[in-house]
């Protein structure tokens, strides 16, 4: 990923970006550690749809586990037996 110092930033504000940006995602250094990051719209909107794909597999993957069976139902009492952690 691409570093650009704050001080540059504030030195040549948006311009720094943008010639950072066409290499690819922007770490926006300060006090010498990663604060922050710039990404284009359009990979913000690839993360965005990638996060949201990863949701959906998760809760399909969950909701066929349930039809599988392979989810108990009970209480916190019930796993707390089931684990030997019951005093």
């Amino acid at each position: 990923m691409n570093t650009l110092p704050a001080q540059e930033l504030k030195r040549r504000g948006l311009a720094a970006i943008d010639e950072a940006i066409a290499k690819g995602d922007v770490h926006v250094i300060r006090n010498n550690q990663p604060q922050y990051v710039v990404l284009s719209e359009e990979r913000y909107k690839e993360l965005v749809a990638e996060a949201e794909e990863a949701y959906v597999a998760r809760v399909k993957a969950s909701l066929q586990e349930v039809a599988n069976g392979k989810v108990m139902r009970g209480t916190a009492g019930d796993l707390l037996k089931e684990l030997g952690l019951d005093d």
